[in-house]
């Protein structure tokens, strides 16, 4: 297990590294003090410190997960499909990934995909559905889905559904009132972004097969380095190497993996960091990248800071300026970017635990969904292609092209910057999107992130509209070739994700963000087109 930090300033990087252990941050976290980060968050600390307990306390969930796998397998049951959003399904997701063992996760309200993941066979399935506050919209219309499909099936519903929920929510009243296979009720006083290591994250896991008595285990060793105040401690280090850098201006943290063989780490690091640092106009924003030659690593700028996850080899060596390596196994990685995080927010002086921008995209979404569904839809400034462009008419006067479109928008950005991608798509089927962002990347020289929708707005989605004000946003949605209907909703999949897309954007807009959206009449056309806007050749 290594850490290894590059640091232009030694001096500076030890004050700060002083300072906390003169602070007493990790022992004080540690022992749940939630008089850490100040009067105002007071409150919210007070009910979010569970998490640094998960190593032990956990254990006790291992026997019931493995009996309750061992029932499913002897049934025939062999297929665990998660439905979750953000903290829900983020650490399994990579959990499983990391352990080569197979589960589906469903945190996407895009049609075609939800069709897909009730279109497998039913018969094999088992259905975790997971949601901390267990009032979820996408997590709910997914778990209506789900039923209805196996009735229609003729398997009786609550034999294949297990929930995991905070004790007390409406998901852990339904569940028990219908009688579902098995309800798991997590630690309260653990937020979804801090619940990796809970039932949230264990449950799925280890009906999927992951070794999750391992992962604890891991989480376990590296606990008392953590609680230490030293300047050993990895987390007061890595703590220290993100507050000196924010208060640099050095505020986005590009994530590549090297010689780890954890697989996913920076999409379950985009929430945790984004979501907890990225407010009151401060923040670190993550910048997941496709490797260490790829565009917004290799050619970083003032801005960036670099993270490899896993050693540095001869070939990825670092340019100079800020830069670490982290080379833990998964367990001990999820214990120590929740000190980090914590430790960060300290050193930044905001609340780690709040996310008071979130629900600001949700309240837009209800109202769109509320309206009446005749209401006239909004019409393209213009069509280029298989692509429909809306966005604001002042922002692309006398533009006509895909082109002059993402040139106009990037434009708006400033020097040191961010391009957000926020695509609205099936994140299986169309997966060749994620192209775009090494195209963008390549083209306008800004750091670039790619989100799904609406798996970002629980996650990155904070920072947007809470985080430093230098973002500009390309949204994609997509026409699809069927619709699926949300039982007992007025509305579908389609009208949910469409409401959500533009609830983001009517938000982003109001707080003076540039937001362009692109809609692909034809998906993989569309996806095409702006490529070739951008100039990127996959052929």
């Amino acid at each position: 297990m290594t850490l290894s930090l590059g640091y232009p300033s030694p001096a500076e990087f030890d004050d700060e590294v002083r300072d906390l252990v003169t602070a007493r941050a990790a022992s004080r976290i540690t022992s749940g003090d939630h008089t850490l980060w100040g009067e105002a968050a007071e409150e919210e600390a007070a009910k979010r410190l569970g998490w640094v307990r998960l190593p032990d306390t956990s254990v006790e969930l291992l026997d019931d997960i493995a009996r309750l796998r061992e029932e499913l397998v002897a049934e025939g049951i062999d297929h665990v499909t998660l439905c979750g959003m953000g903290g829900s399904s983020l650490a399994p997701e990579v959990i499983c990934a990391t352990a080569g063992v197979f589960l589906e996760v469903v945190d996407t309200t895009d049609p075609s995909q939800i069709a897909e993941a009730i279109g497998t066979d039913l018969e094999r399935s088992v259905v975790v559905v997971a949601s901390k506050s267990g009032s979820t919209i996408e997590t709910e219309s997914q778990r209506r889905a789900f039923v209805e499909a196996f009735e229609a099936a003729g398997i009786p519903a609550a034999s294949r559904m297990v929930v995991v929920t905070d004790p007390g929510s409406p998901l852990g009243q339904l569940a028990e009132r219908e009688g579902y296979r098995r309800v798991f009720y997590a630690d309260p006083t653990v937020g979804g972004r801090f619940s990796a290591l809970s039932a949230f994250g264990l449950v799925p896991a280890g009906l999927a097969g992951a070794d999750i008595a391992g992962l604890l285990a891991e989480a376990r060793e590296i606990a008392p380095q953590l609680a230490e105040d030293s300047a050993d401690n990895p987390a007061l280090r890595l703590g220290a190497f993100l507050g000196v850098a924010h208060a640099r201006d050095t505020d986005k943290l590009v994530i590549a993996d090297t010689t780890s063989p954890i697989v996913g780490l920076g999409a379950w690091l985009e929430q945790l960091l984004a979501e907890s640092t990225g407010k009151d106009g401060e923040g670190i924003l993550p910048v997941v990248v496709e490797g260490p030659q790829a565009p917004g690593f290799a050619d970083a700028r003032a801005d960036a800071l670099l993270m490899y996850v896993g050693e540095i080899d001869g070939e990825a060596a670092p340019p100079s300026g800020f830069a670490c390596a982290v080379d833990y196994p998964l367990g001990a990685q999820f214990l120590l970017w929740e000190y980090v995080t914590a430790i960060t927010g300290f050193s930044i002086g905001i609340n780690p635990f709040d996310q008071p921008d979130v629900e600001a995209a949700k309240a837009s979404a209800r109202a769109l969904l509320a309206q009446d569904s005749a209401a006239e839809a909004e019409e393209p400034l213009f069509t280029d292609g298989a692509v429909e462009v809306y966005g604001s008419p002042h922002l692309l006067e006398g533009v006509d092209s895909v082109e002059g479109a993402l040139r106009a928008l990037a434009a708006t950005a400033d020097e040191y910057g961010y391009l957000a991608i926020q695509a609205f798509l099936d994140r299986l089927s169309d997966r060749r999107a994620e192209l775009i962002r090494q195209a963008a990347a390549l083209r306008t020289g800004l750091q670039t992130t790619l989100g799904w929708g609406p798996r970002y707005l629980h996650s990155t989605g904070q920072y947007h509209k809470g985080g430093r004000p230098n973002g500009v946003f390309l949204q994609i949605t997509g026409s699809t070739r069927a619709d699926v209907l949300i039982p007992d909703e007025s509305y579908s999949f389609g009208q949910l994700q469409a409401a959500q897309a533009a609830g983001d954007a009517d938000v982003l807009t109001d707080r003076g963000r540039p937001v362009v959206r692109m809609h692909l009449r034809d998906r993989a056309e569309g996806i095409s087109e702006i490529l070739a806007a951008f100039g990127f050749d996959d052929a």
